[in-house]
């Protein structure tokens, strides 16, 4: 089983020599502005140091306020956002990453993620990932939605793997072939829409629930972990932020994960990576 030192003062060591925390706050479709600011200050206070955000959220601005007035120093973060498809290609990617740089008030960025594999772009953003890692931009870069004939594409073109692979994953969609592929290849794994939007009322998840006196969100984000993958969930109300970091006191049994596992159904609630209208 994965060893875990705690939400926020430790995770798995990336290809590339960094750790990156097992648990973040997640900001898809949390409102700018207010909500926003609100959900990240409240989350670093309550101990989060991974936050998760894109371009295509139109939240940065709102992310880089919360992570100011959260006070926390900044080498105490993990700051992750994402190249929108409509910025893919190499010199748009850079402008991207500038751009992102200026909304969020970061000199840095911890992670640096190409949000899809836009057919015909995505090696030539890689390419620029590349770069902005070697000028001092981007600490890490990985890529979000890729399968591994994508991945495949992007390590014969420059020899570099990602980092990181963020993509749909939960109980009903465990996406085995691509969790092995990512293993073998070190690649870590991250788990993007981890509570299934809130579907969460599977008669198992509620049993587990009550055997282990948790939450089914517990229930799910614990799962997560024990496989190795790192988990974003989202909320914007404190009292769930709080409750989706209280998962690294208890222990699923390898049976209850097994049985979790069998809950797939390749079942999405997003998009298909391979046939997604870019």
């Amino acid at each position: 089983m994965t060893q875990l030192n705690g939400p926020f003062t430790g995770g798995p060591t990336l290809s590339d020599g960094r750790t990156m925390p097992w648990l973040g706050l997640g900001v898809w479709q949390t409102k700018a502005g207010d909500e926003v600011i609100h959900a990240v200050r409240t989350a670093i206070e309550i101990g989060y140091r991974s936050i998760d955000t894109a371009a295509a959220y139109k939240n940065e601005e709102g992310v880089g306020q919360g992570i100011k007035e959260s006070g926390i120093p900044r080498d105490e973060l993990f700051i992750t956002t994402k190249v929108w498809n409509a910025d893919q290609g190499y010199e748009q990617t850079l402008k991207a990453c500038d751009a992102s740089l200026k909304k969020l008030g970061l000199d840095v960025l911890d992670l640096l993620l190409i949000h899809w594999p836009v057919k015909g772009k995505f090696v030539d953003t890689w390419k620029a990932l590349i770069h902005l890692q070697q000028e001092g931009y981007v600490k890490s870069i990985g890529v979000s939605n890729f399968q591994p004939h994508h991945l495949n594409s992007i390590i014969e073109e420059t020899g570099i793997k990602p980092a990181v692979n963020q993509v749909e994953f939960h109980p009903l969609l465990t996406q085995r072939e691509l969790v092995k592929y990512c293993r073998d290849q070190n690649i870590q794994l991250e788990a993007w829409s981890p509570l299934m939007q809130g579907n969460l009322d599977l008669p198992l998840l509620q049993e587990l629930a009550a055997k282990y006196n948790r939450t089914p969100a517990q229930i799910v984000l614990r799962w997560d972990i024990q496989q190795g993958v790192i988990t974003i969930p989202k909320s914007v109300h404190e009292k769930r932020i709080r409750e989706n970091a209280g998962i690294f006191d208890f222990t699923l049994s390898d049976e209850d994960v097994k049985a979790i596992e069998d809950l797939n159904k390749n079942q999405r609630y997003g998009p298909d990576p391979d046939n997604f209208s870019f």
